[in-house]
């Protein structure tokens, strides 16, 4: 793209005129439809005036003084580059929760909660009965901002969370989105897959692993483009880490514990045969809403539930 994008306001420059202006421009460069351009320049304005979308509708006569237009024009120029809304506003929201995140770290996808409903439905609602019961347990491999282990933490604060990452600056994030939830029932380890875990087992183990072919053109395009190439790659086929992690299951999984995985929208057939040539149980997979077979998952030792 051409490096030299101008963004030329004459003054004054109010909300409307920002808004008019830079959704035709942010749509013709990005190729994005009218109505999601124009909720990501809301979104810009929201963030350099902070101000909620509710007044920049109540207020579009509002003239941006210098300084916030100045902010403005620096992240709509970023955006206008390819950069992902959510790098530059520092943020995403994910399963009903703020998650910061930055380029260290994958940007948390709405195709990802259905991996965290299913670890809500497996994981008990209510603490130990007694102190001879052991506390639930689950282990987030992969764990980049945290999305999903903390998800899963705030919604189940009576167990016990182990978010691990290869990469120091993601656990960095995700420590930082965790004290913002005020969550105190997780672990951070600085682990490749399980390699700094020991002897530990779990009850749970859930990851979005990497699972992108290596030599994938989508990884070229779009929000890809910007994003740890280490978190998206796996391999010829796409399938590397989810060999190493159904690989290492059987040592960290307690009995009858259970394992889950985000996949691609074409690879749920391989990873249960993965899965099976791996001795694990009960394997099956699930669909998004649009029907994609998007998570796979298998138990260890006796049945959890009905094949399906």
């Amino acid at each position: 793209m051409d490096s030299a994008i101008k963004i030329v306001h004459t003054m004054p420059s109010f909300i409307q005129k920002n808004l008019q202006h830079d959704t035709a421009q942010l749509s013709a460069t990005l190729a994005l439809d009218t109505s999601t351009a124009r909720i990501e320049v809301q979104c810009l304005l929201q963030h350099a005036l902070q101000v909620s979308r509710a007044y920049l509708i109540a207020h579009p006569e509002y003239v941006l003084s210098d300084t916030e237009q100045t902010q403005y024009s620096s992240m709509l120029q970023r955006r206008l580059h390819g950069e992902p809304l959510a790098y530059i506003l520092g943020g995403r929201e994910f399963f009903g929760l703020n998650f910061q995140v930055n380029s260290a770290t994958l940007i948390p996808r709405a195709d990802t909660e259905l991996l965290v409903e299913k670890a809500l439905q497996i994981i008990p609602k209510n603490t130990a009965s007694n102190l001879s019961e052991s506390i639930y347990s689950v282990l987030d491999l992969g764990t980049g901002s945290g999305a999903i282990a903390l998800s899963i933490a705030h919604h189940r604060p009576h167990i016990q969370v182990v978010a691990c990452d290869f990469s120091a600056d993601a656990l960095q994030v995700a420590r930082e989105n965790a004290r913002h939830l005020n969550l105190n029932n997780i672990i951070f380890t600085h682990s490749d897959w399980y390699a700094a875990l020991g002897n530990q087992h779990f009850d749970l183990i859930v990851s979005n692993p990497p699972y992108i072919a290596a030599d994938d053109p989508h990884l070229q395009m779009g929000d890809l483009r910007f994003e740890p190439y280490t978190a998206l790659a796996a391999g010829a086929d796409g399938l590397q880490d989810i060999r190493q992690i159904i690989a290492g299951a059987h040592a960290h999984l307690k009995p009858q514990g259970q394992l889950w995985l985000e996949h691609g929208y074409n690879q749920a057939a391989s990873v249960r045969e993965i899965l099976q040539q791996a001795g694990l149980h009960n394997i099956y997979s699930e669909r998004d809403l649009a029907g994609i077979e998007r998570i796979s998952g298998a138990t260890l030792g006796a049945t959890f539930g009905a094949m399906r």
